[in-house]
């Protein structure tokens, strides 16, 4: 994909001209539906909305505001598209519940705890965003799923995607190092969402990158009755802070065994001494294998996720702290542990874990890691 080809593309979208702009969501080619203003973030910045369709069937809209995903529309073997994830109308739905739901997540995703970290001899200070386990979550107060990126959507063949990028000053939420950053969102044929990152530095800072979309493959009900799997041995067990303590455990014999398919909701009530202080599941599995490879598939009724990825870690998170009282778009009441999140990332809390493998991103180094999310009809 050459860089020519991404600004041309954008261009065109900006006009209102791209040659796909007609596409059905199953047309032949796949293509996008342009750009659509999405209202303003409470920073005052102006959001879009792109929609982008796959060849295949896969529709998925985001915005600009954090790379939000705001509908993901699999398809069943009848080519019936079905909206899986949680999303907002604007970007006043995430404001009003979890600003996290389906975006781009960084500096650092998951937990620092107690906010702070040191590298190089120097201690520094990240603000606590998540005051209840005394963390800082996600990046802090104002982590990059709240900015707008900019955006460059293209087509390269039967592939369309989006390149958003940005670039994050020295200081930013009291982390180290001016960051450039790109992520990549493209649909490619068989039903394929891959999310390419990138990143450099000025200065050595941690950087953990991740997707925070959530899934319920069935699109409704609660998750508990999906079933689930998750290539690892082993699991990070957590303190009251939600933070990693000691080292990974064996999952054989307890809740976190997910290495053959169970429901979702078969142990998730598991006594407190079992789950570590979580109402459920909040917890990182060390995955096994190396380079680009399948760590874990989540099966509805109908429908069905594999997650790819080369990172060594995966968060599954089972929506515990979802309010039956939030909505989400259209108006549609949401669901306690009606939806769940498979973050690919590094380990949590590793700027103070010396023993887990580094996240220091080095001047003159690039960042760069890849996920897919493949569906596939049942």
């Amino acid at each position: 994909m050459k860089k020519v080809s991404i600004i041309a593309a954008a261009a065109m979208l900006a006009a209102g001209c791209c040659n796909c702009d007609k596409d059905s969501a199953g047309g032949s080619g796949g293509g996008s539906d342009g750009v659509k203003t999405f209202g303003m973030t409470k920073f005052g910045e102006k959001a879009s909305l792109y929609t982008l369709k796959g060849k295949d069937g896969l529709v998925l809209e985001v915005t600009d505001d954090g790379g939000k995903v705001v509908k993901l529309m699999v398809p069943d073997r009848e080519g019936k598209l079905l909206d899986v994830t949680i999303g907002f109308d604007s970007p006043s739905g995430w404001e009003q519940t979890d600003p996290y739901f389906g975006a781009i997540i960084g500096r650092f995703g998951n937990r620092i705890a107690d906010g702070k970290f040191t590298l190089d001899g120097v201690e520094y200070s990240v603000p606590i965003s998540d005051a209840t386990h005394n963390a800082a979550l996600h990046g802090g107060v104002r982590g990059w799923d709240a900015y707008v990126w900019d955006a460059a959507p293209f087509k390269d063949g039967d592939n369309v995607g989006i390149v958003f990028s940005k670039t994050f000053p020295d200081g930013e939420q009291g982390f180290p190092g001016n960051v450039k950053a790109e992520v990549t969102y493209t649909v490619l044929p068989g039903n394929i969402w891959r999310i390419a990152y990138s990143a450099t530095t000025d200065k050595a800072t941690p950087v953990n990158l991740t997707q925070h979309v959530y899934f319920n493959m069935n699109g409704e009900g609660t998750i508990l009755d999906q079933d689930l799997m998750i290539d690892a041995d082993s699991y990070l067990a957590v303190d009251k802070n939600l933070a990693p303590v000691g080292a990974p455990r064996s999952v054989e014999g307890t809740p976190f065994d997910f290495r053959t398919f169970h429901k979702v909701g078969e142990r998730i009530d598991a006594p407190d001494e079992v789950l570590q202080y979580g109402p459920g599941y909040d917890h990182n599995w060390c995955l096994n294998g190396q380079g680009f490879r399948k760590v874990a598939e989540l099966r509805g009724k109908a429908r069905a996720v594999e997650v790819w990825t080369d990172q060594i870690g995966l968060q599954f998170y089972a929506g515990n702290f979802i309010k039956n009282e939030w909505k989400m778009k259209g108006g549609t009441p949401m669901v306690y542990r009606g939806w769940l999140a498979l973050e690919t990332q590094h380990y949590p809390n590793t700027p103070n874990r010396p023993d887990f493998p580094s996240v220091t991103l080095k001047p003159g180094e690039t960042y760069k890691t890849v996920t897919e999310y493949r569906f596939k009809a049942l």
